[in-house]
C-alpha cells in the first residue's frame, strides 16, 4: 500500500459517507448520489477522469469483451492485471467489479480481496450468482459464508478498503424481493458496507430496497434500458451510489456497430461527421516523455 492508496481510500469513503475506520458508524444518512461510471480501458478511463468524476470502477463485462470473449469468461490474473492498469492510467479512487470472487469456496474470495487490494483498488463488489445456469444463485448459508470471509479479509488490510455485496436475484430471472432483501440484510451484518442489488424492476423497488437498508449505503444500476431514472430521481429514492455496468462500453460498442453497418451496407463514411475529433481526445491522454538526448 501506497500513500496515494490509502488518500485515494479514504476519498472513496467519503463520497459514500462511510467513516474513515472500518465498521464504524456512517456518518451521514443525508440525501445525495454520486455517478461511478466504468471504464473498459486506460483511455476510457483517462477521459472518465479528465470529465471531473470522482471515482471509477471497472466492468468485468466491459473488459471481457475488449478480449473478444463474453462477460464471466476472464481468469482471475487477466482481471487484476487489468485492475492495475485501471488504478494506475487515473488519479482517482478506483474499484472493481470481482464478479462472484472467482470462486465458490469462502477462502477463495478472501484471497481475492487480498490480491485486488494490491493492484491500487480501494474497493471491490463480490456477487452472489454462481456462474451455473442450473443452479445461478448462491444458497443463502454459503452467500453469507463468501461476504463474511471477504469482510475479514478486508479487515486484515492496511487501510479501509470498502467491500460491496451484491445480491443478483433480478438478474437471474429470480424477481423476490424479499429474498433479496434477506441476503442484503445479512451481507451487511457479515460485514459488507455498502449494498447492491442490480436490475431492481422499478423506481419504487429501489426506494424500498434503499428505506430497508438505511443508512448503509447502496448502489443502484443505471445501466439497464428501461430503466434509466436520472441521478436527481435516484437519489431522492436513497441510492448513495451510481453505476453504469457495462452500459459505456457497450455504447462505444454501439457507434462502432453502427459505424461498420453504414460501411458495409451502405459503402459511405457520414458516422465520422459525429466523431470525437482526435485532439479532443488525445488531450485526456498521457503525453509522451520528453527524450533527454533529443534537440
Amino acid at each position: 500500500m501506497s500513500p496515494a492508496q490509502a488518500e485515494k481510500a479514504l476519498k472513496f469513503r467519503a463520497l459514500h459517507k462511510l467513516s474513515a475506520k472500518l465498521g464504524a458508524p456512517i456518518e451521514s444518512a443525508s440525501p445525495g448520489a454520486f455517478i461511478i461510471p466504468n471504464p473498459w480501458d486506460a483511455g476510457s478511463a483517462r477521459i472518465l477522469s479528465g470529465l471531473g468524476f470522482e471515482a471509477l470502477a471497472t466492468t468485468s463485462a466491459g473488459f471481457a469483451f475488449t478480449l473478444g470473449r463474453r462477460d464471466g469468461m476472464v481468469t482471475r490474473d487477466e482481471a487484476f492485471a487489468h485492475c492495475r492498469v485501471i488504478s494506475e492510467a487515473v488519479d482517482l479512487p478506483v474499484a472493481a467489479d470481482l464478479e462472484n470472487g472467482f470462486g465458490d469456496d469462502p477462502k477463495t474470495v478472501a484471497d481475492t480481496i487480498r490480491l485486488a487490494a494490491a493492484t491500487g483498488l480501494v474497493g471491490g463488489s463480490i456477487e452472489d450468482a454462481t456462474g451455473d445456469q442450473v443452479r445461478p444463485i448462491y444458497d443463502h448459508g454459503l452467500a453469507v459464508e463468501r461476504i463474511a470471509a471477504a469482510a475479514e479479509a478486508v479487515r486484515s488490510l492496511p487501510f479501509p478498503f470498502t467491500l460491496t455485496a451484491r445480491a443478483e436475484n433480478f438478474l437471474y430471472g429470480v424477481t423476490d424481493l424479499d429474498d433479496t432483501l434477506l441476503r442484503l440484510r445479512a451481507y451487511a451484518e457479515a460485514g459488507a458496507e455498502v449494498l447492491y442489488a442490480p436490475g431492481l424492476p422499478s423506481l419504487g423497488a429501489i426506494k424500498e430496497v434503499c428505506a430497508a437498508l438505511a443508512p448503509h449505503p447502496v448502489n443502484v444500476l443505471a445501466g439497464i434500458k428501461g430503466l434509466n431514472f436520472p441521478a436527481a430521481q435516484l437519489a431522492e429514492a436513497g441510492a448513495r451510489r451510481i453505476s453504469l455496468g457495462g452500459a459505456l462500453a457497450r455504447s462505444a460498442l454501439g457507434a462502432l456497430l453502427s459505424a461498420a453497418r453504414e460501411m458495409k451496407d451502405r459503402g459511405t463514411f457520414t458516422f465520422v461527421e459525429s466523431a470525437a475529433p482526435t485532439s479532443e481526445v488525445a488531450a485526456f491522454m498521457v503525453k509522451p516523455k520528453t527524450d533527454a538526448g533529443a534537440a
